[in-house]
């Protein structure tokens, strides 16, 4: 299943994605109601796996000849929210990745490296993200992040998978130079938008092997970044059981698992992105995050 959020009307509306556009949930309840189908990701959390159950049936049934039903959007023609409009946390992993960590000048870290960015860098796909004259060196960071769907606490790895909803794209954004203004990361890791995901929120069922993913970001329409999630240092299960140990993880929070190598802090020529530049961020089975910088 592929869960979208988009705007209208100054709302955020809950949707899925279907062959021949978006279901509006709550649209098409209005027009076919049906007791036990989640009307918003939080009432689809809350119900468990009975409750994606229950939706993906009633997609199903309102999906058939549903090209003229007025409560399928033209994707095209949306206005996309965050998949998640409204996590608890964003959790990030630095140097997760093998040959980013060399490329970077850093040591494979022994441990999962954690830091934080807040709600307001959150941003959509197609959604302009601002760089201010204010910072300089402006880089992207292609990543798989987690989206947590139950309570997790003190769980163990081999049950760590069973905490997690799905799966989407992300772009870390960073200002280098602001990043490394101290030892911590933070400054040059939460201006406003500076972490885009999307375009869709996509099921564990349907995501594949989260440790088997191709992940690849382009620039201006030129490939900068193209690995795979086999290089990660701590995998999927490892992180979410890690953090677990140290804090709750609650349905919505966000797990960004950090970036391949192809950054432009690794590069001998640095060339910062500007105002005007594009950047597009696909993980295998997750569509591709699309965002301008202005």
């Amino acid at each position: 299943m592929k869960i979208v959020h988009f705007y209208s009307n100054g709302t955020t509306r809950f949707g899925v994605k279907i062959e021949s556009g978006v279901v509006d949930i709550r649209a098409a309840l209005e027009a076919f109601p049906r007791q036990g189908v989640p009307a918003s990701l939080e009432a689809l959390w809350a119900g468990g796996r009975a409750a994606q159950d229950a939706l993906e049936g009633y997609i199903k049934s309102v999906g058939v000849g549903a090209s003229s039903s007025p409560w399928l959007r033209d994707e095209d023609k949306l206005d996309f929210a965050p998949c998640v409009p409204d996590p608890g946390k964003i959790i990030c992993i630095g140097l997760n990745y093998r040959r980013h960590a060399a490329e970077s000048g850093m040591a494979t870290p022994a441990t999962p490296v954690l830091f934080s960015k807040f709600p307001n860098a959150l941003a959509a796909h197609k959604e302009a993200v601002p760089l201010y004259p204010n910072a300089e060196q402006y880089d992207y960071e292609a990543e798989l992040v987690i989206v947590i769907g139950r309570r997790a606490r003190f769980v163990s790895e081999a049950d760590a998978l069973n905490y997690v909803f799905g799966y989407c794209n992300g772009n870390d954004l960073s200002a280098r130079d602001l990043q490394m203004r101290t030892t911590q990361w933070l400054l040059g890791k939460s201006p406003d938008k500076f972490m885009p995901i999307g375009p869709y929120l996509v099921s564990s069922d349907q995501a594949g092997d989260a440790g088997s993913l191709s992940i690849r970001c382009w620039l201006n329409g030129e490939l900068r970044q193209n690995s795979n999630t086999n290089d990660m240092v701590f995998t999927v299960e490892q992180l979410v059981s890690y953090i677990s140990q140290y804090m709750t993880l609650e349905p919505g929070d966000l797990i960004s698992t950090g970036t391949p190598q192809g950054v432009i802090l690794g590069m001998k020529e640095k060339n910062w992105m500007k105002p005007g530049d594009r950047v597009e961020i696909e993980v295998e089975g997750l569509g591709k995050l699309f965002n301008p910088m202005v």
